[in-house]
């Protein structure tokens, strides 16, 4: 697997919400994205998570915003007048990640226009295999564009890389942080998708998309060596039975009780 590499001729403007301080920013094919910037927050480890939960729940049939790795030249920041601009982009300079900017989208509101329960019980399951914490009511990081459910910002997943000296050894964990996902109380069919989602990630398509991460973003964590720690932990975290998946639809139904 392979993303296509845009360089960043134009930065356009803030997004003041994340704690990445992403942009919107012209790309050298004319198309706009929202970057996230290596120099941002906690460095590669985001632009990783962004890649690889993104990836993944484009196998799973969701719907996430094209991913781009994005070449951002430090000259870029004379161009702007702000100092802290100035110095993320410095900060960034080489290969960071940016996904399609959707124009005239929404962020979405669950009371409005709420998922059927297949759909959330997917979008559920795949939170809780990539353990992403950030898809709460506070922050719901999705948007509705053409009337379709578009997943955004998965900066906060794969929590595994905070702490690799028992990265492994927590790839079973059931992820109990689930009850706080925003979609749970539509989610009551995430056991009957389990076996079918779990089957779309094979081997060899996780290979190709952990394949895909940039040596660069590996080199302050670790080297090489961590590429085959994120693949052995999806495919420990995916073997059956899986937890993740059976504390997600044990959530689910304790807020029926």
């Amino acid at each position: 697997m392979q993303l296509r590499t845009v360089d960043a001729r134009r930065y356009v403007t803030p997004l003041k919400e994340g704690g990445s301080l992403p942009a919107i920013v012209e790309g050298d094919d004319s198309g706009l994205y929202v970057l996230k910037f290596r120099g941002a927050g906690q460095g590669p480890k985001v632009l990783v998570a962004e890649l690889l939960a993104g990836e993944i729940g484009r196998v799973l049939g969701l719907d996430v915003p094209e991913l781009v790795l994005m070449t951002l030249d430090a000259e870029l920041a004379r161009t702007e007048g702000d100092p802290e601009i100035q110095a993320l982009i410095k900060a960034s300079a080489g290969l960071n990640i940016a996904y399609d900017y959707l124009p005239g989208s929404v962020t979405f509101d669950p009371l409005v226009c709420p998922p059927d329960a297949e759909l959330a019980s997917r979008i559920v399951w795949f939170d809780a295999l990539t353990t992403n914490v950030d898809r709460t009511a506070k922050n719901v990081n999705m948007l509705v564009w053409h009337r379709r459910l578009r997943l955004i910002d998965h900066g906060a997943a794969f929590i595994m890389q905070h702490d690799w000296d028992s990265a492994l050894a927590r790839a079973r964990d059931p992820f109990k942080r689930i009850r706080d996902h925003v979609l749970l109380p539509l989610a009551s069919r995430v056991m009957q998708v389990d076996a079918e989602l779990a089957a779309k990630l094979t081997p060899g398509v996780l290979d190709g998309i952990v394949g895909a991460i940039p040596a660069e973003w590996l080199a302050e964590s670790g080297g090489e060596a961590r590429r085959a720690v994120y693949l052995e932990y999806l495919q420990r975290r995916l073997e059956a039975p899986r937890e993740f998946a059976m504390e997600a639809q044990r959530a689910h139904d304790a807020l029926r009780v």
